[in-house]
């Protein structure tokens, strides 16, 4: 099970390094995100010695795998979003679009005859929308990142993104990488992440303070989303969709919060060719998350 649970976390960090779907997404589409969520709730939470270190073992397990994941990524992202940022975003929409129907699939029960839950699907619309047009990086309202600039208002800023980014990559739906865009940030963080794998430390500071941002939101909101899943599971479930149909308005939009801001994605700038690699990648790891299951069995 190490090397599955390897695997599992490397195509987590794939997903949380990428605009598009969450790890939480991906982690849904394998099979274990409940197993997940329970185990960091365990961590926070007071369960017993045994249960706690079961919970660890499995997220070290999950841990390793996504810290490899995560540096691969890294640095082959660094080097080619901004340039080929219309291709990469092509990708996300068919990361998002194919990742739609397999949730709805695996929660068919859960939201079946439930269909006044659309509203919390509207909201989860309205939220991402809302987000992605009031930011306040897109569409030069006036806030600049600038890492030459450490001021207070931007290590607020890089904080409470950390912690809403986080929300947003353990729970299915909207990409903490695609709030990231949305706030203006993707590129600055990625391009930190790369630079301290570097060895060039002068990005330091701005990583620390989006990390005790990321570790805030974990402690916070990991009982918040369990509670709602096993309380109002068909109420998340029709939100997360939400999220995620939002989420292609936020891609969409995401090159106008580049450094140096681009139009808008259109139909002219969609790439069909890596929308259908998108789409494979995660009709791949749904057949991957069949094999693990007939083999448990």
């Amino acid at each position: 099970m190490f090397i599955v649970n390897l695997i599992r976390g490397f195509f987590m960090a794939l997903a949380d390094s990428v605009p598009g779907v969450s790890g939480g997404t991906i982690a849904f589409i394998l099979g274990f995100y409940d197993k997940f969520i329970g185990s960091l709730n365990t961590l926070v939470s007071k369960n017993s010695k045994e249960e706690k270190i079961e919970a660890l073992q499995f997220l070290l397990k999950i841990g390793v795998g996504w810290a490899i994941g995560m540096i691969t990524s890294v640095l082959f992202l660094a080097s080619i979003f901004e340039e080929h940022i219309y291709s990469i975003s092509s990708v996300f929409i068919g990361f998002i679009i194919f990742s739609i129907p397999l949730i709805i699939k695996a929660e068919k029960e859960t939201i079946k005859n439930k269909y006044l839950n659309i509203v919390w699907t509207i909201t989860g619309i309205l939220v991402v929308v809302a987000i992605t047009v009031f930011n306040p990086v897109a569409g030069g309202t006036g806030f600049e990142v600038s890492l030459s600039q450490l001021n207070i208002g931007l290590i607020l800023y890089v904080f409470i993104a950390g912690m809403i980014a986080i929300s947003a990559m353990v729970l299915p739906g909207i990409s903490g990488s695609t709030l990231l865009l949305i706030f203006g940030l993707y590129t600055t963080i990625i391009s930190s992440i790369k630079e301290v794998l570097t060895f060039n430390f002068s990005y330091l500071p701005i990583l620390i303070v989006f990390g005790l941002g990321v570790i805030i939101g974990i402690l916070s909101t990991i009982k918040i989303i369990r509670h709602f899943l096993e309380t109002a599971r068909p109420q998340m479930i029709y939100l997360i969709l939400g999220l995620m149909i939002g989420s292609l308005y936020a891609v969409f939009m995401g090159p106008t919060t580049l450094e140096v801001p681009q139009p808008p994605m259109s139909l002219s700038t969609f790439n069909i060719i890596f929308f259908i690699i998108g789409g494979a990648v995660i009709i791949g790891l749904e057949q991957f998350s069949k094999v693990i299951e007939k083999k448990h069995k």
